[in-house]
């Protein structure tokens, strides 16, 4: 697909796709529902699409996390078991990935997302944003159980798992919204660099292509997050919202093709 590279205008609204994308994804994941798209309609394959968006994603994210963690948004017993727990969850996801067919769990997560949109607007009192706000149970047992969980998904279809991430760190543990994002940015770097690695051993990655995406992402996320961090949650929620809506159709879309 060197052709690609070769084309200025293909090229430049790649770019311009991978800047949207590294600024949503900052905010509230869900980046590579826009990014992957792009890349399989301006002609990669479904594999190298997905391996080749691993490497503007996987810079965006550590630029988010940069932030995020200079603003001491990171709180960090969270951050490093969901991490160690999602590691886990994405090496089992990627062992079972054959007894479940990945339409039928894109239908369940196409009904998952209005619940999940239902649920971000749910007003919650107290907010936690530190880790003393956390009993044990919390930090040692459902932690574990929501990121090995949402690990299992990531390994198998992998897109979405910021958000959901996200949206799990505030329904179930109470957290901010800004606080959410923030943790989910280490633990996402983590499972995605893992990614990566795999995809340049494999030899799919097409960095032609992936190195200016790079920049323009790491762009997007460094705007994105400044901004989630200064405008705070309701500038969380309402992104939030439009990935929903790019989740939702772009599920859909796959559903009906049957892809």
């Amino acid at each position: 697909m060197e052709y690609i590279s070769d084309s200025y205008f293909i090229l430049s609204i790649l770019i311009f796709v991978s800047f949207c994308a590294g600024f949503i994804d900052s905010i509230a994941g869900g980046g590579g529902f826009i990014l992957v798209p792009a890349l399989m309609l301006a002609g990669l394959p479904p594999q190298q699409a997905i391996a080749t968006n691993k490497v503007p994603a996987v810079f965006g994210t550590a630029t988010a996390a940069y932030n995020f963690i200079r603003s001491k948004k990171v709180i960090w017993p969270i951050a490093i078991i969901g991490l160690i727990f999602a590691l886990l969850g994405g090496a089992v996801g990627s062992r079972i990935n054959q007894g479940i067919s990945a339409d039928v769990l894109n239908k369940i997560v196409l009904m998952i997302l209005p619940v999940a949109a239902i649920i971000t607007f749910i007003p919650k009192k107290n907010m936690k944003q530190n880790v003393s706000s956390f009993s044990k149970k919390e930090l040692y047992i459902v932690v574990p159980i929501i990121t090995f969980v949402l690990g299992i998904y990531d390994g198998f279809i992998g897109p979405g798992m910021g958000t959901f991430l996200i949206i799990a760190f505030y329904s179930i543990l109470g957290m901010d919204m800004v606080n959410s994002s923030a943790v989910a940015k280490i633990v996402n770097f983590a499972s995605g660099f893992g990614s990566l690695i795999m995809y340049l051993k494999a030899g799919i990655v097409i960095m032609a292509i992936g190195l200016p995406l790079l920049v323009a992402n790491v762009l997007g996320s460094y705007i994105g997050s400044k901004l989630a961090i200064k405008k705070g949650q309701s500038f969380v929620k309402m992104i939030l919202i439009v990935v929903f809506i790019i989740m939702f159709v772009s599920l859909t879309i796959k559903i009906i093709n049957g892809q």
